[in-house]
Order: structure tokens, then sequence, then C-alpha cells
């Protein structure tokens, strides 16, 4: 029994051995060249043209290199190939570098708008699906009135790496403005293959000289010549790019598909504009469909609590009447905004709300009937009710207006 125990004991000795030290999957770090941003655009002679934000460790890790004499490095090295395919160029782009390319940890995609405009993002979105190594968890935007390789080749203050400053960007604003959206691959994929469904993806645009922006010396200036901002709401209708949604059009947009999470509301006092402003706390938007007669009909629903966060004009907030006043002017204005955004969405025949997916939802017999004349036919002349409810639920650190009490004063 002790030697049939010692056998299985070396025989598990060698089996583990064996699966332990199999590499045939190692990658060195030293041998890969991690792509933070992928740029693409369309060259006049029809080609993709790529662009790539490869990270530079030790300028990340360290600091741009330098001082003393020495010679500056950025943080990031952009290479660029052009191709007849996706994959094409990237093959191409890596003849220019001593490196793998690696896109594990690609975190953001920017499409140029001309390609998006007038050939789309199907075919790129299949490219990168395809591609084990690419997370369809990619945040996406599209550059506003500008190439994707001007966005990917911008040196960004504060955050080192370009492509952290549009994720951050993203995100921030999402949070607190509510007039962009922070939307992955995988998340524009169901939106493409949703019956009757459009898309919405952010834009992007680079503010400034393109060539100030590559440069070092953009980011040793405290207000930068160059720098890149979120820019608008892009509209997709069948994959290819055809609005573009601002101000209050794409807060509308925002808010219709449940993703507002913050944001600012102004109303008007006492003949003032925008005099009081109100800050939103939580939000909850819900759409429900009916079908009647064979035609579709929409109720939207949302529901708003917030603060008091700035008054320009004196306001008693301690008498109950004025606080509903206020909230029924803060009624007034988020549904103004919502039926903004219903009727632009219905001028571009794309329904990029979502109505027709809530329809076959809910109603998916009748849906076949309208799926196929759905955005040209059905939902421009669509029927939607929209209820708020807005209340007011805290005044900040004072209760008495601070410049009712300087009004009494004065008296």
């Amino acid at each position: 029994m002790k030697r049939k125990g010692a056998f299985l004991l070396m025989m598990m000795t060698m089996t583990m051995t064996l699966l332990l030290t199999s590499c045939w999957s190692k990658k060195e770090l030293t041998d890969l060249a991690i792509v933070a941003a992928m740029g693409v655009d369309k060259t006049k002679d029809g080609r993709y043209h790529l662009t790539l934000q490869i990270i530079n460790p030790g300028n990340v890790a360290g600091g741009m290199q330098g001082g003393g004499g020495g010679t500056q490095s950025p943080p990031v090295t952009i290479y660029s190939a052009s191709g007849d395919n996706i994959v094409e160029a990237s093959r191409r782009a890596s003849g220019r570098i001593s490196r793998r390319l690696y896109y594990a940890h690609t975190n953001l995609v920017v499409v140029g708008e001309k390609l998006a405009r007038e050939e789309g993002l199907n075919t790129l979105i299949d490219a990168f699906d395809r591609d084990p190594e690419f997370r369809n968890t990619s945040s996406l935007v599209i550059a506003n009135h500008s190439t994707a390789a001007d966005l990917v080749k911008t040196l960004t203050p504060v955050d080192k790496i370009p492509a952290n400053k549009v994720l951050k960007t993203l995100e921030f604003t999402e949070r607190k403005w509510g007039e962009n959206v922070k939307i992955s691959l995988q998340e524009v994929m169901k939106s493409l293959e949703s019956p009757g469904r459009g898309t919405v993806v952010s834009g992007f645009r680079l503010v400034g000289n393109p060539q100030q922006a590559q440069k070092l010396d953009n980011l040793q200036e405290s207000a930068p010549g160059a720098t890149l901002r979120a820019f608008g709401i892009a509209v997709l209708k069948k994959g290819k790019l055809v609005d573009w949604l601002y101000g209050k059009p794409a807060r509308g947009t925002v808010w219709i598909l449940d993703k507002i999470q913050g944001t600012d509301i102004n109303i008007d006092w006492e003949g003032k504009k925008e005099a009081i402003a109100y800050q939103t706390v939580r939000q909850k938007t819900s759409v429900s469909a009916q079908v009647k007669n064979g035609q579709p009909h929409i109720s939207v629903h949302t529901r708003v609590e917030g603060d008091l966060g700035e008054m320009e004009v004196p306001v008693d907030i301690t008498n109950p009447k004025v606080i509903t006043k206020i909230e029924q002017s803060l009624r007034k204005e988020i549904k103004k905004e919502l039926k903004t955004a219903i009727e632009r969405a219905q001028k571009n025949k794309t329904d990029i709300l979502g109505f027709g997916e809530v329809v076959h939802r809910t109603r998916p017999n009748q849906f076949k009937k309208l799926k196929s004349e759905w955005n040209d036919v059905y939902f421009p002349k669509l029927d939607v009710d929209i209820t708020v409810e807005a209340y007011v639920r805290r005044a900040g650190l004072r209760n008495k207006s601070f410049l009712s009490g300087i009004k009494e004063n004065q008296k």
C-alpha cells in the first residue's frame, strides 16, 4: 500500500509539473504595444485609415521624462496605417512598431464623421466583434466636425493618457449634465439589431488648432490652446450618421432613454429669465405602449426629485404655495424638453427613443405588421402622451433666501 501511495503521489507531481510549466500562450510585457485608443477614418480613395494611440509605460509611470536639459517624451505615441479593411490596416501598422499590437486594453474607439455619415458603422462593428482580443465593452464616440485621427493624436492635461480623458469626460458629463451618454460597442450593436430602433452615440470635438494639440507645448500652458470636449449626440439611422443633437433636444433624448443621472433645470420667475436653478437628485422615466385600431400609442412618464441650487431673485421658499408653483414650472420646462426631443426624432424619421422596441416587447404580434414601415410611416406620426412629476425636496443650507433678507433690510 505504501508503494502504491508513493507511486500515485509521484504521478500526480509529474502531471502538475507538466501543467504548470505550459507557457504556449505567454505574452511578455516588453513585447507588447498596448493600444489605449483607436481612430478610424476613410481616405479620399476609399480606404480605411487607422490611428493608434500607444501607451509609453515608462512615461506614464514616472511622468514625462525630461527637465534639466533632457528631451521630454509624451505619455503616448501615435502610429497610423491604411488598408482596404480594418484587419489589413492593423497588420500594416505592425510594420512600423517593434512590438506586437495588443488590443485587449483598448477602451476607446473613435470614428471620423465622414466615415460615419457616408458608410456607417455596421462594417466596423462586425470587424471589432470578430476579433477575440478586442473588447466589445470599449466606449464608442464619433468625431464631431473633425477626423478621428485629430482626436486620437491630441495630448491632454490632467489625464496623461488622452483616451482616459475622453472616457472620464463622458462619465462625469453624463452624471452631472445629461447631454451626453457613455455607450459601448456592445450597446450600439444591440440598438442596431433591435427592430425599428435608431442609435445614439456621443460626439467629441477638438477645440483649437489640431497641430497645436499634438505638441508638448500644449500641456505646458495653464489654459491649453487645444483640447477635447464632449460635444453633441450623433443620431444613427441604419448605422449611418444623419443628425447631431445639441442642448435641450440632446438632454430630452437622454431623459426619455432613462439615462439621466443628474442635471440642472433653470426656470423663469417674476419676469426674470432662468432665475431659479433646480438640481435633480433622482429621476426615473418609463415608457409604455398600446395599439388601438392598428395605430400605436406611446405614454412617457417621468418622475423627478431635486434641490434648489440657486436663486437670482428674492423667493419665500418657506411658503408651501411658492414651492408648489416652482414644481409646476419645473414640470412645464421638463415636458417641453421631452416634447422637443420627440419632435426632432420624428422629423429625422429615426426612432432613437426606443418606442418601437417598447411596442415590440408589449405587442409583438401587432408590431410585426408595423415593423417594415415603422421609422418612415408610423413613428413620425406617433401620438405620445407625456406626464411629468417634479418635486422640490430640499433648499440647500438655507431656507430663507439671502436675497429676501437683503430686500427686507432695504425697506
